[in-house]
């Protein structure tokens, strides 16, 4: 992916940093930009997968919206030039300071996530002399087929509300004064590669519409979530996800009302390719099985691999040796589970090399932390 001259300058950065290729992020913008057009569709870009100041005003400068699970979320999205007429606010846990700020700012619709925050938001509402906008999020019984970690559509999962008590949610929220029920929203998971949970959730929500006509409801607005995964294991194969075949999937399958407008949620397919992470071979260490390449960058800079065993191809970037060791790549952080990968084959590797992780542009800056008292990781971007 990284041309000589690009390499060179990585030579005179500070490691770790995150490096962003601002060029394929526009590039990927534009094509998810053109394949929700294509169908009139709403696409809100989920913050949490990166909110680095610069890659959210890109983002809102292709006129997305923006789907936040803070207050602080919120704000930042305001910041970077999101209206607050795109801003969807989901979340098991909002505080009341958090659902405060957002009905100051008169952001779009809150995603609902269980009776007793519904009641605690039309409280709140009531107090500011406000009406909440509320889609419930409804837990659809669905599985992504992705790591167990990210699957949150399944039955036993804390997010949303049973689908099966969708009458009594709608019952509950009707009687609420300071509340306006506007839609329904769904979110099965993440790293989904496989589209045929996307057909299901399509169905899923036919069959919500469908109870809601048996109420005298028709909502405005239905939000499918995002979830759609990316390469790991090849990035350069497919450096943009197909949101094109994902969105004629939804329009082939889903019901959609007269006026009736269909939200999506992205983050990882749209940013996580675009992210590198750099970091610098401190040492290599013989073992007995393998070597350890033990780098610069640590469960600190990088935590997916550690959280829940995430792979990211990893690639030596100094041009030399063309034969190849076994190495387990770890990192400085003082505990066992600083590993970014075991028994992977890289060039000879010596002090001082640089190795890229790729795929790294989604929850990785966004989830650096200072324990071990480290620095934060430095951040560059291809275009200055």
């Amino acid at each position: 992916m990284f041309d000589r001259e690009v390499i060179n300058r990585f030579q005179a950065y500070a490691t770790p940093f995150y490096y962003y290729d601002m060029s394929l992020l526009r590039e990927t913008l534009s094509k998810l930009k053109c394949a929700a057009d294509k169908y009139g569709y709403t696409v809100h870009y989920a913050v949490k997968a990166n909110a680095n100041t610069r890659i959210l005003s890109e983002i809102s400068s292709y006129g997305f919206g923006a789907d936040c699970v803070s207050g602080n979320e919120v704000v930042r999205a305001l910041e970077c030039g999101f209206p607050a007429s795109k801003i969807v606010f989901a979340g098991v846990g909002k505080s009341d300071e958090e659902i405060t700020t957002a009905l100051k700012n008169d952001i779009f619709c809150f995603n609902a996530e269980s009776l007793q925050e519904l009641e605690v938001i039309d409280k709140i509402a009531g107090t500011m002399g406000k009406v909440a906008d509320v889609a419930l999020r409804l837990n659809p019984g669905i599985d992504a087929h992705t790591n167990k970690c990210i699957n949150t559509g399944l039955a036993d999962s804390k997010f949303g509300i049973d689908f099966n008590k969708l009458d009594e949610a709608v019952t509950f929220v009707q009687k609420l004064s300071n509340t306006k029920l506007v839609g329904l929203h769904f979110h099965i998971g993440s790293q989904i590669l496989d589209l045929e949970p996307y057909r299901l959730l399509c169905n899923r929500s036919n069959e919500m519409q469908g109870k809601l006509g048996y109420m005298g409801l028709e909502l405005p607005e239905i939000n499918l979530g995002g979830g759609l995964g990316v390469n790991y294991e090849d990035p350069d194969s497919q450096m943009i996800p197909d949101f094109e075949r994902l969105m004629d999937t939804i329009h082939a399958n889903l019901k959609v009302k007269d006026g009736q407008r269909v939200h999506f949620e992205f983050g990882r397919a749209v940013v996580a390719q675009c992210g590198t992470m750099v970091s610098r071979v401190l040492y290599i260490k013989p073992a007995t099985q393998t070597n350890f390449a033990i780098v610069d960058a640590g469960f600190t800079d990088l935590i997916r691999p550690a959280l829940y065993g995430a792979r990211h191809l990893i690639e030596n970037l100094t041009p030399h040796r063309s034969e190849c060791e076994t190495y387990d790549v770890v990192g400085p952080i003082c505990e066992s589970t600083d590993v970014f990968a075991s028994g992977i084959p890289l060039p000879k590797t010596t002090r001082g090399d640089l190795l890229a992780f790729r795929t790294a542009g989604a929850y990785g800056e966004i989830m650096a932390s200072q324990y071990n008292l480290r620095n934060l990781p430095n951040v560059y971007y291809s275009d200055n």
